[in-house]
């Protein structure tokens, strides 16, 4: 019998970063909480991740957020998210994308005006404020994970780079913070590639022997993200903005600034006394898209001084689909994918939660 298989995606870019969501075609994951239901999906399905973001059906650059029950009662939907890095717990743009994707397509119920709406990550809630205008979700704000600074004033030998200093933030994964400056980088598009290569070195080189735990959500693995800083310029009072690009382990630089970049930003500004509550940093990425980053205020994790701050962003459609995966492919890996696709095609993911406001 030919083996095929049909996942329902909406594909999203939020600043020039493009999330595939999965709303349908996956079987239920086992796991008491979506960081259960990624950590399995991880260890026994991590199929569905290679599938989706390799040719011929993907591309390395782009994430995918896959839609589960939420676990914790506050919760409208539950999201796993998917890099070429693996599995982060809390992305700002994936969030964004989700979001918006989830009340565009009605899983959610859209209302006008201002709109709460809460997911669950594998990280915890993220506590969204969505602008719908017109029928149309025109912007979204998500305060995700607290941010702080793990390890500072830290330093790799690079090989072609040289000593290359670092401060280690995390932000819903753990940032190398780089001042771009000082190893001879602007941030723009001329650069990107040059960037991508610089990152690539870097995280090779500092990953051996760097912290990979966190205080409540134990083991991560190796370092997946390099956070490159442009300068801070001054827009105003307690109002900021700065170039910014991360790179994704392996061999992506990101479109968009990145929202856990920017929470990583203003956690080490913030550490350095640069900011307050209320202030915000705008984000600039090589591509010239941006994201503001606004402090909340200051928390703990575990022993960890930490910061509370949100994401603003907005997200656009790009698509709605029906993906055909041929398991007798054999670009196809299905070692590890088959038992997690639906045989039968579903319906679209239902809520955790009412979907009034």
């Amino acid at each position: 019998m030919h083996r095929e298989r049909t996942l329902q995606l909406i594909d999203t870019q939020s600043g020039g970063d493009v999330s595939r969501i999965v709303t349908s075609g996956v079987e239920p994951l086992p796991g008491a909480s979506v960081l259960d239901k990624a950590r399995y999906l991880q260890r026994e399905g991590d199929g569905l991740r290679r599938l989706l973001l390799s040719e011929p059906y993907g591309d390395p650059a782009m994430s995918v957020d896959l839609i589960v029950e939420p676990s914790h009662p506050d919760a409208q939907a539950g999201y796993i998210i998917m890099e070429a890095m693996g599995y982060p717990l809390y992305s700002g743009s994936n969030t964004i994308c989700t979001a918006t994707a989830l009340l565009t397509s009605g899983i959610i119920a859209m209302v006008e005006g201002v709109q709460p709406v809460v997911l669950e990550s594998p990280a915890g809630l993220a506590r969204i404020t969505a602008e719908v205008t017109g029928g149309r979700v025109t912007a979204i704000t998500t305060q995700g994970e607290p941010a702080y600074v793990a390890d500072e004033g830290l330093a790799v030998d690079v090989p072609h780079y040289g000593r290359v200093e670092f401060d280690l933030v995390w932000s819903g994964a753990y940032y190398a913070m780089i001042d771009a400056a000082r190893h001879g980088f602007t941030i723009d598009r001329e650069q990107q590639i040059a960037l991508t290569a610089f990152g690539d070195a870097f995280v090779r080189a500092a990953r051996p022997g760097l912290r990979e735990d966190h205080p409540e959500l134990g083991a991560l693995g190796p370092l997946p993200f390099a956070h490159f800083m442009g300068p801070l310029h001054a827009t105003g009072e307690g109002r900021w903005e700065s170039p910014s690009a991360t790179y994704v382990h392996p061999g992506v630089l990101c479109r968009s600034p990145t929202g856990t970049g920017t929470s990583a930003r203003l956690a080490l500004m913030s550490h350095r006394r640069q900011v307050t509550e209320g202030d915000v940093l705008e984000t600039i990425s090589p591509r010239g898209s941006r994201f503001l980053g606004t402090v909340l205020g200051p928390t703990r994790v575990g022993a960890f001084p930490a910061l509370h701050s949100t994401i603003t962003g907005s997200a656009k459609l790009l698509a709605h689909s029906h993906l055909t995966v041929d398991l007798d492919d054999p670009l196809v890996d299905a070692s590890d994918l088959e038992h997690v696709l639906s045989a039968v095609p579903d319906a679209p993911a239902t809520t955790g939660a009412p979907t009034t406001s």
